[in-house]
């Protein structure tokens, strides 16, 4: 099929636009479609520019906040601007200079900004108890520390419980 504006060369982009319940399609070649303003060829697609785009990197993004002087990485050299057009961090000590503005995005994508790893099934339980006796240690010292031996004693249980593994 030719191209519809120009009507020489091999039209392929396929352009669809919707107003008001009307379709439009246009068949345009590479060339008419960067003319037109339709479409931009003019850079392919790297993996940069898609994790930039999934990321919301752009100059209009919410995530992004304008801190008037540039942080560097001291390591690297990397700016966060470096950081926004590649869409990868340069090394490990970025995600510290750039903590503050990484951690919405972190967040956003990843739903949280620790990483908490996976445990294998054989071991769950025994790494879900060692977790629970972790969490009522830090209980008991509280519960010390304010003078609620009551409750302390009720802890200390659970955890003399846990241990022995329910026996």
């Amino acid at each position: 099929m030719l191209c519809q504006h120009c009507q020489k060369r091999t039209a392929n982009v396929h352009f669809t636009q919707v107003v008001n319940n009307n379709k439009i399609e246009l068949y345009l070649c590479e060339q008419c479609a960067n003319e037109k303003g339709k479409m931009n060829f003019a850079s392919p697609l790297s993996i940069g520019n898609f994790f930039s785009g999934l990321m919301s990197l752009g100059h209009a993004s919410p995530y992004i906040i304008n801190q008037g002087e540039e942080l560097l990485c001291n390591k690297c050299g990397m700016s966060f601007e470096d950081f926004q057009k590649e869409g990868k961090i340069g090394c490990s000590e970025c995600y510290e200079v750039f903590s503050e503005r990484l951690q919405p995005i972190l967040k956003r994508l990843h739903g949280n900004v620790e990483h908490h790893g996976k445990v294998p099934q054989k071991v769950f339980e025994t790494v879900k108890a060692s977790r629970e006796i972790e969490r009522l240690k830090a209980s008991l010292n509280k519960a010390i520390q304010a003078e609620e031996y009551e409750k302390a004693a009720e802890i200390r249980d659970k955890i003399r419980l846990l241990e022995t593994g329910g026996k």
